[in-house]
């Protein structure tokens, strides 16, 4: 991988983990406001090293350990920095089931935001497709029973890849949804939870929120190292909106539609790569930029209207 690819990927990773993350740094600047300064100072210091070392450090090696039968947890964190060519071949011949889940987790989420989540209409086709809400389930159902049907020709394992990703969509979601219930509670003041207990929410729910990004890392690269450094970067950005920029990036109203869409894209992206399709690197970061560069500028163009 030369010089650029490289520079390319991690932007491209440190972009993507902020965009899918604005939800995770509107919660936690809400959360953090009823909360004491000296618990606030301590979530925003010692949390972002939790977040990049603890959470996005962890989670790549892990999924790659989980994804890679034959390989122990010692070989999948040091693979990737060794460069051991037995390990890393193990990790490229397992990399299809990887992909796939990730694949068939991405277009749920996509499928679940247009057709159920509350959003800015960027779109004239979101409007139409929103008003199919009840459609959502036969849609992934009649999806993921598509899949399936052809990953099995090809091996069973990509159909079970396919399957677990449709399982982690489902897990996160419920976390994501009892995320919101808690904020409800938090913010209406009817929870009697102590600073000590509001930061362990803050930190439960970013590790359910940076799925999503650690996921999306691997339609960018299989290299840990590189999602570590993009990963670690888009946290650190995060955190950063947190302090000083939530309300600012509110204005963006179509900024959550780039997010989607640039999920749709590395989704696919990753069930090409699972089902033997080459894509080049470079498609999922430009696609990225292009992607989000569009609904920012959509959105600054509505903020100068509103003005």
């Amino acid at each position: 991988m030369d010089v650029t690819t490289v520079i390319l990927t991690i932007t491209g990773l440190a972009l993507f983990e902020s965009i899918t993350s604005i939800d995770n740094a509107i919660i936690n600047a809400e959360v953090l406001s009823t909360m004491q300064k000296r618990a606030r100072r301590w979530f925003l210091t010692w949390g972002i090293l939790i977040a990049v070392f603890g959470v996005r450090g962890v989670l790549p090696w892990l999924i790659v350990w989980i994804m890679t039968p034959g390989l122990g947890p010692w070989q999948a964190f040091t693979a990737s920095l060794t460069g051991d060519p037995a390990a890393l071949n193990a990790i490229r011949e397992s990399a299809p089931v990887l992909l796939m889940g990730g694949g068939v987790f991405f277009v749920f989420l996509f499928v679940h935001w247009i057709f159920l989540e509350p959003k800015k209409y960027g779109l004239p086709v979101e409007r139409f497709i929103a008003r199919q809400g009840a459609w959502f389930y036969a849609v992934v159902s009649i999806f993921l029973t598509t899949i399936v049907w052809f990953a099995l020709d090809a091996s069973p394992m990509l159909a079970f890849g396919a399957v677990v990703g449709s399982t982690a969509f489902f897990i996160t979601h419920g976390f994501k949804r009892y995320a919101e219930e808690q904020e409800a509670r938090l913010l209406s003041g009817k929870s009697s939870l102590s600073d000590i207990g509001k930061i362990i929410y803050l930190e439960v729910i970013d590790l359910t929120f940076s799925i999503d990004g650690v996921v999306g890392a691997f339609a960018f690269t299989l290299s840990v190292p590189l999602i570590l450094i993009g990963n670690g970067i888009g946290a650190i950005v995060v955190r950063q909106l947190t302090v000083y920029g939530v309300e600012q990036i509110r204005k963006y109203i179509y900024l959550k539609n780039g997010a989607m869409y640039s999920v749709l894209v590395l989704g696919c992206v990753m069930l090409a790569h699972g089902a033997g399709i080459h894509v080049p690197d470079w498609v999922s970061p430009v696609a990225t930029f292009v992607i989000v560069g569009y609904f920012l500028l959509l959105s600054w163009r509505q903020m100068r209207k509103s003005e």
